[in-house]
Protein backbone atom coordinates (compact mmCIF):
# COMPACT_ATOMS: atom_id res chain seq x y z
CA UNK A 1 0.00 0.00 0.00
CA UNK A 2 1.76 3.09 -1.08
CA UNK A 3 0.14 6.77 -1.08
CA UNK A 4 -0.72 8.38 -4.72
CA UNK A 5 1.49 11.60 -5.62
CA UNK A 6 -1.90 13.06 -5.54
CA UNK A 7 -2.10 12.66 -1.33
CA UNK A 8 -5.79 11.96 -1.58
CA UNK A 9 -5.60 8.09 -2.39
CA UNK A 10 -4.07 5.51 -1.18
CA UNK A 11 -3.19 2.81 -4.02
CA UNK A 12 -3.52 -0.62 -2.24
CA UNK A 13 -2.87 -4.24 -3.93
CA UNK A 14 -5.90 -6.38 -5.21
CA UNK A 15 -4.45 -9.07 -3.90
CA UNK A 16 -4.38 -7.91 -0.39
CA UNK A 17 -8.11 -6.91 -0.79
CA UNK A 18 -9.24 -9.91 -2.10
CA UNK A 19 -7.60 -11.83 0.94
CA UNK A 20 -8.85 -9.15 2.98
CA UNK A 21 -12.52 -9.82 1.56
CA UNK A 22 -12.27 -13.65 1.88
CA UNK A 23 -11.44 -13.83 5.49
CA UNK A 24 -13.72 -10.90 6.63
CA UNK A 25 -16.73 -12.43 4.45
CA UNK A 26 -15.99 -16.30 5.16
CA UNK A 27 -16.25 -14.81 8.81
CA UNK A 28 -19.54 -12.54 8.50
CA UNK A 29 -21.00 -15.66 6.67
CA UNK A 30 -20.43 -18.03 9.40
CA UNK A 31 -22.09 -15.68 12.18
CA UNK A 32 -25.19 -15.22 9.64
CA UNK A 33 -25.00 -19.23 9.59
CA UNK A 34 -24.94 -19.54 13.38
CA UNK A 35 -27.61 -16.39 13.92
CA UNK A 36 -30.20 -18.99 12.85
CA UNK A 37 -32.39 -16.60 10.89
CA UNK A 38 -32.32 -18.39 7.37
CA UNK A 39 -29.53 -19.35 5.23
CA UNK A 40 -27.97 -16.37 2.75
CA UNK A 41 -29.65 -15.25 -0.31
CA UNK A 42 -27.04 -16.51 -3.31
CA UNK A 43 -27.10 -19.60 -1.27
CA UNK A 44 -30.33 -20.24 -0.92
CA UNK A 45 -30.91 -21.73 -4.57
CA UNK A 46 -28.02 -24.78 -4.54
CA UNK A 47 -29.59 -25.24 -1.17
CA UNK A 48 -33.54 -25.77 -1.71
CA UNK A 49 -32.08 -27.97 -5.42
CA UNK A 50 -30.24 -29.94 -2.75
CA UNK A 51 -33.20 -30.57 -0.58
CA UNK A 52 -35.84 -31.57 -3.95
CA UNK A 53 -33.29 -33.85 -5.74
CA UNK A 54 -31.18 -35.12 -3.02
CA UNK A 55 -29.50 -37.52 -5.18
CA UNK A 56 -26.67 -34.96 -5.18
CA UNK A 57 -25.23 -33.20 -2.00
CA UNK A 58 -24.85 -29.55 -1.08
CA UNK A 59 -21.49 -29.47 -2.13
CA UNK A 60 -22.18 -30.77 -5.41
CA UNK A 61 -25.39 -28.56 -6.39
CA UNK A 62 -23.20 -25.41 -5.15
CA UNK A 63 -19.87 -26.26 -7.79
CA UNK A 64 -22.40 -27.23 -10.44
CA UNK A 65 -24.46 -23.73 -9.73
CA UNK A 66 -21.19 -21.78 -9.35
CA UNK A 67 -19.86 -23.47 -12.98
CA UNK A 68 -23.53 -22.71 -14.31
CA UNK A 69 -22.63 -18.86 -13.38
CA UNK A 70 -19.35 -19.00 -14.63
CA UNK A 71 -20.43 -20.58 -17.68
CA UNK A 72 -23.39 -17.60 -18.19
CA UNK A 73 -20.89 -15.38 -18.04
CA UNK A 74 -18.40 -16.71 -20.62
CA UNK A 75 -21.43 -16.98 -22.97
CA UNK A 76 -22.56 -13.23 -22.50
CA UNK A 77 -18.83 -12.12 -23.10
CA UNK A 78 -18.87 -14.86 -26.39
CA UNK A 79 -15.24 -16.07 -24.89
CA UNK A 80 -13.45 -18.05 -22.81
CA UNK A 81 -11.94 -16.38 -20.01
CA UNK A 82 -9.18 -18.17 -18.43
CA UNK A 83 -9.12 -16.33 -15.28
CA UNK A 84 -12.71 -16.97 -14.35
CA UNK A 85 -11.31 -20.62 -13.34
CA UNK A 86 -9.43 -19.02 -10.53
CA UNK A 87 -12.66 -18.30 -9.11
CA UNK A 88 -13.10 -21.60 -8.01
CA UNK A 89 -10.11 -21.47 -6.21
CA UNK A 90 -10.98 -18.87 -4.06
CA UNK A 91 -14.22 -20.31 -3.64
CA UNK A 92 -12.66 -23.11 -1.71
CA UNK A 93 -10.72 -21.28 -0.50
CA UNK A 94 -13.78 -19.17 1.35
CA UNK A 95 -15.47 -22.81 1.96
CA UNK A 96 -12.35 -23.86 3.77
CA UNK A 97 -12.18 -20.93 6.22
CA UNK A 98 -16.17 -20.92 6.29
CA UNK A 99 -15.98 -24.52 7.91
CA UNK A 100 -12.56 -23.07 10.39
CA UNK A 101 -14.93 -20.00 11.63
CA UNK A 102 -18.22 -22.28 11.88
CA UNK A 103 -16.26 -25.05 14.41
CA UNK A 104 -15.56 -22.44 16.82
CA UNK A 105 -18.45 -19.82 16.71
CA UNK A 106 -20.86 -22.20 18.86
CA UNK A 107 -18.88 -21.30 21.40
CA UNK A 108 -20.38 -17.70 21.56
CA UNK A 109 -23.82 -17.42 23.58
CA UNK A 110 -26.81 -18.35 21.42
CA UNK A 111 -29.88 -16.85 22.85
CA UNK A 112 -32.25 -14.96 20.40
CA UNK A 113 -31.09 -11.51 21.74
CA UNK A 114 -27.52 -12.47 20.27
CA UNK A 115 -28.27 -14.48 17.48
CA UNK A 116 -30.18 -11.28 16.26
CA UNK A 117 -26.86 -9.25 16.94
CA UNK A 118 -24.47 -11.30 15.01
CA UNK A 119 -26.51 -11.60 12.07
CA UNK A 120 -26.78 -6.99 12.14
CA UNK A 121 -23.34 -6.98 12.52
CA UNK A 122 -22.82 -9.72 9.37
CA UNK A 123 -24.67 -7.83 7.07
CA UNK A 124 -22.19 -4.50 6.79
CA UNK A 125 -19.31 -6.81 6.98
CA UNK A 126 -20.62 -8.93 4.25
CA UNK A 127 -21.24 -5.69 2.04
CA UNK A 128 -17.76 -4.47 2.98
CA UNK A 129 -16.40 -8.19 1.82
CA UNK A 130 -17.75 -7.87 -1.40
CA UNK A 131 -17.47 -4.23 -2.38
CA UNK A 132 -13.51 -5.06 -1.48
CA UNK A 133 -13.56 -8.31 -3.72
CA UNK A 134 -15.41 -5.95 -6.50
CA UNK A 135 -12.62 -3.63 -6.63
CA UNK A 136 -9.65 -6.00 -6.27
CA UNK A 137 -9.11 -6.48 -9.70
CA UNK A 138 -9.07 -10.28 -10.04
CA UNK A 139 -11.34 -13.17 -10.05
CA UNK A 140 -13.44 -13.79 -6.90
CA UNK A 141 -15.53 -16.55 -5.80
CA UNK A 142 -17.83 -17.40 -8.90
CA UNK A 143 -21.20 -16.15 -6.75
CA UNK A 144 -19.59 -12.38 -6.18
CA UNK A 145 -18.18 -12.86 -9.51
CA UNK A 146 -21.47 -13.23 -11.14
CA UNK A 147 -22.80 -10.34 -9.95
CA UNK A 148 -19.68 -7.95 -10.94
CA UNK A 149 -19.43 -9.17 -14.19
CA UNK A 150 -23.49 -9.08 -15.14
CA UNK A 151 -23.26 -5.43 -14.08
CA UNK A 152 -20.43 -4.60 -16.30
CA UNK A 153 -21.67 -6.34 -18.89
CA UNK A 154 -25.42 -5.23 -18.93
CA UNK A 155 -23.59 -1.36 -18.10
CA UNK A 156 -26.24 -1.34 -14.99
CA UNK A 157 -25.88 -0.36 -11.40
CA UNK A 158 -23.72 -2.87 -9.08
CA UNK A 159 -26.65 -2.87 -6.38
CA UNK A 160 -29.29 -3.09 -8.74
CA UNK A 161 -28.18 -6.20 -10.51
CA UNK A 162 -26.99 -7.82 -6.94
CA UNK A 163 -29.99 -6.77 -4.86
CA UNK A 164 -31.96 -7.86 -8.31
CA UNK A 165 -29.47 -11.50 -8.44
CA UNK A 166 -30.44 -12.10 -5.00
CA UNK A 167 -33.65 -11.84 -5.04
CA UNK A 168 -33.91 -13.69 -8.02
CA UNK A 169 -32.34 -16.92 -6.35
CA UNK A 170 -34.69 -16.84 -2.78
CA UNK A 171 -37.63 -16.39 -5.41
CA UNK A 172 -36.57 -19.57 -7.09
CA UNK A 173 -35.47 -21.09 -3.51
CA UNK A 174 -39.54 -20.31 -2.35
CA UNK A 175 -41.51 -22.09 -5.44
CA UNK A 176 -39.09 -25.47 -5.06
CA UNK A 177 -39.62 -25.74 -1.83
CA UNK A 178 -42.72 -24.19 -1.21
CA UNK A 179 -43.63 -25.91 -4.21
CA UNK A 180 -41.99 -29.27 -4.48
CA UNK A 181 -42.09 -30.24 -0.19
CA UNK A 182 -45.36 -27.89 0.74
CA UNK A 183 -43.04 -26.01 3.19
CA UNK A 184 -40.43 -23.44 3.18
CA UNK A 185 -37.18 -24.69 4.14
CA UNK A 186 -33.73 -22.69 4.70
CA UNK A 187 -35.62 -19.10 3.84
CA UNK A 188 -35.93 -17.10 7.25
CA UNK A 189 -36.24 -13.14 7.48
CA UNK A 190 -32.33 -13.34 7.26
CA UNK A 191 -32.11 -14.89 3.93
CA UNK A 192 -34.99 -11.95 2.46
CA UNK A 193 -32.95 -8.75 4.75
CA UNK A 194 -29.57 -9.81 3.19
CA UNK A 195 -31.31 -10.12 -0.36
CA UNK A 196 -32.44 -6.84 0.23
CA UNK A 197 -29.35 -5.34 2.15
CA UNK A 198 -26.00 -6.60 0.96
CA UNK A 199 -26.47 -4.71 -2.70
CA UNK A 200 -27.11 -1.66 -1.84
CA UNK A 201 -24.59 -1.57 1.20
CA UNK A 202 -21.84 -2.66 -0.97
CA UNK A 203 -22.14 0.30 -2.94
CA UNK A 204 -22.49 2.68 0.07
CA UNK A 205 -19.20 0.87 1.07
CA UNK A 206 -17.80 1.21 -2.70
CA UNK A 207 -18.00 4.85 -2.57
CA UNK A 208 -16.32 5.25 0.48
CA UNK A 209 -13.35 3.25 -0.56
CA UNK A 210 -12.95 4.72 -4.52
CA UNK A 211 -12.60 7.90 -2.28
CA UNK A 212 -9.78 7.04 -0.61
CA UNK A 213 -8.32 4.22 -2.22
CA UNK A 214 -7.29 2.83 -5.65
CA UNK A 215 -6.38 -0.88 -6.40
CA UNK A 216 -4.04 -2.42 -8.39
CA UNK A 217 -3.08 -6.36 -9.25
CA UNK A 218 -1.48 -8.52 -11.57
CA UNK A 219 -3.79 -8.10 -13.65
CA UNK A 220 -4.29 -4.96 -13.87
CA UNK A 221 -0.96 -3.05 -12.97
CA UNK A 222 -1.74 0.24 -13.48
CA UNK A 223 -5.36 0.25 -12.04
CA UNK A 224 -8.64 -0.24 -13.99
CA UNK A 225 -8.80 1.05 -17.24
CA UNK A 226 -5.40 2.13 -17.41
CA UNK A 227 -2.73 1.01 -19.47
Amino acid sequence: MQTRPNGRRLTVRGELALAVAVAINSFAVAATVYAGLGISPVSSFPYAVSLVFPFLTLGTWTYLFQGALVLTLMLLRRQFVPSYLFSFVVGFVFGTLLDVYGAWLPCLPDALPWRILYFALSCPVVALGIALSNRCLLPIIPTDLFARDLAQILGKPYPRVKMTFDLTAVALSVLLTAGVLGQLQGIGAGTVIGALTYGPLAGVWGKFLDKRFTFVSVLAPQGPGQG
